[in-house]
């Protein structure tokens, strides 16, 4: 048809042959993005983890803004969401949260938003109107299917403690002391949960959490060869964000790692992610 429309000039047929190529280059695309998800736990699912940096409300407004756009990618890409764990802030927005992201490959695009995230616009919380940083971090692990975990927790090697939970919720929350928090006494690895309806459901679920936690672990000790998923296990500093999202006084999304941008910032919060997960994948870090 190139041929022939090169020799008999004919709009109609253009229009058609152009369409056809924005559909095979856009089916090309995801196709070379599968054949990039083929990390050993790349087609699992994943635990996605968001705590607030410094800056009290600000920050946790922050970290609640991360959440709802991974809330948003994940609908838009039909993965499920299910919140384990959520610690409102003292007067807006999240101190963490923690949620599992069921659906295949999950964790193959999630696991490069694990870093720091860092915000800059003018506050909705300053009635001066002036411009803040915030930051928060965000954790992505693999989520392991319950019956590839073996993992054996001694009682003597952990502490639960029991607490009433807080924030919205349904007639027993905030009445009973349902909230569990597990520590793991020889890791120090924490998990909290707090969104079942009773203890008995919130400790097999922080269990589940914890099983995870240390099974990735002792993956790590046992395999070298696990470089990408240490490679982004840096401490947390606030002053090595991986992407910034400005807000003022322009507009634009920066990757730090990739160089990759977008200026409408306002899509990227709500979820539009692609851009950057994908040239993530491609630079092959």
């Amino acid at each position: 048809m190139l041929e022939l429309i090169k020799e008999t000039p004919d709009l109609e047929i253009q229009e058609l042959l152009s369409n056809d190529v924005d559909s095979i280059r856009g089916r090309l695309e995801s196709l070379e993005i599968m054949v990039l998800l083929d990390g050993k736990y790349d087609s699992l699912g994943a635990i996605l983890e968001i705590h607030s940096g410094a800056g009290g409300t600000e920050a946790c407004d922050w970290a609640n803004m991360l959440y709802r756009m991974y809330t948003r990618w994940c609908e838009k890409h039909g993965f499920h969401i299910e919140e384990i764990n959520n610690e409102a802030g003292d007067e807006a927005g999240i101190k963490s949260v923690m949620a599992f992201i069921t659906g295949k490959n999950a964790f193959g695009y999630l696991k490069c938003e694990r870093g720091v995230h860092r915000l800059v616009r003018i506050s909705p919380f300053d009635s001066n109107s002036r411009r803040h940083t915030s930051f928060a971090s965000v954790e992505v692990t693999p989520l392991f299917d319950g019956n590839d975990v073996d993992v054996e927790i001694k009682e003597s090697d952990i502490k639960i403690d029991v607490y009433r939970s807080s924030g919205a919720g349904g007639q027993h929350v905030n009445k009973t002391e349902s909230a569990v928090r597990i520590t793991h006494l020889p890791t120090g690895i924490v998990v909290t949960c707090q969104n079942e309806r009773s203890q008995i459901q919130n400790k097999e679920r922080a269990m589940e959490v914890l099983k995870n936690k240390l099974y990735q672990l002792e993956i790590q000790k046992r395999e070298e060869q696990m470089k990408e998923m240490k490679s982004d296990m840096k401490k947390i500093d606030f002053g090595s964000q991986i992407r910034s999202y400005v807000m003022h006084p322009y507009s634009l999304v920066k990757d730090h790692r990739t160089n990759a941008e977008n200026a409408n910032v306002e899509a990227v919060l709500d979820g539009d992610l692609d851009l950057f997960i994908n040239t993530y994948l491609k630079k092959g870090e």
